[in-house]
């Protein structure tokens, strides 16, 4: 099922103003059954409390530039990447949540919802709360804090 990979893509995540610490990887692989999104990222904001932990909205957006204005620095990233006008949580650029450990995430996840020629130049980004999975338009996942522009290779 994970053999014969056809394409690759990346994602270098940098934070925002706010999230400078954050940074790390995003990698895309075309795969027999769908897409394989592995995110790597480090210097998270890290909880207060060692019981609650937290979690970070994590969408594929629909812009193609990681650049905004004072009130959204990544406001050009737009809306959730979503070609088939589905309601959220089912476009096709809604990913599980990342979950921080110690400031680090580490998540990996077999997509079929979209094919790595369709995202290329796309931005992923992470935003500061979690996706609660039913709000609409994008889940309630509060302020853009990282992004990065997915590119060839």
């Amino acid at each position: 099922m994970f053999l014969n990979i056809f394409n690759e893509a990346t994602a270098h995540i940098r934070g925002g103003k706010d999230y400078p610490r954050i940074n790390g990887t995003v990698t895309f692989k075309e795969v027999k059954d769908g897409v394989m999104v592995t995110a790597k990222i480090k210097g998270l904001p890290q909880a207060k409390d060692h019981c609650k932990g937290r979690f970070f909205g994590f969408h594929i957006h629909e812009g193609t530039s990681c650049t905004g204005n004072p009130e959204d620095e990544f406001a050009n990233a737009k809306t959730h990447y979503n070609p088939t006008n589905c309601p959220h949580p089912f476009h096709a650029g809604d990913l599980p949540p990342l979950l921080e450990n110690n400031g680090y995430a580490y998540m990996s996840v077999l997509v079929n919802k979209f094919k790595l020629k369709d995202i290329l130049g796309k931005v992923i980004i992470i935003h500061d709360m979690p996706d609660d999975f039913k709000t609409q338009p994008s889940g309630n996942s509060g302020t853009k804090i990282a992004c990065g522009k997915i590119v060839k290779g």
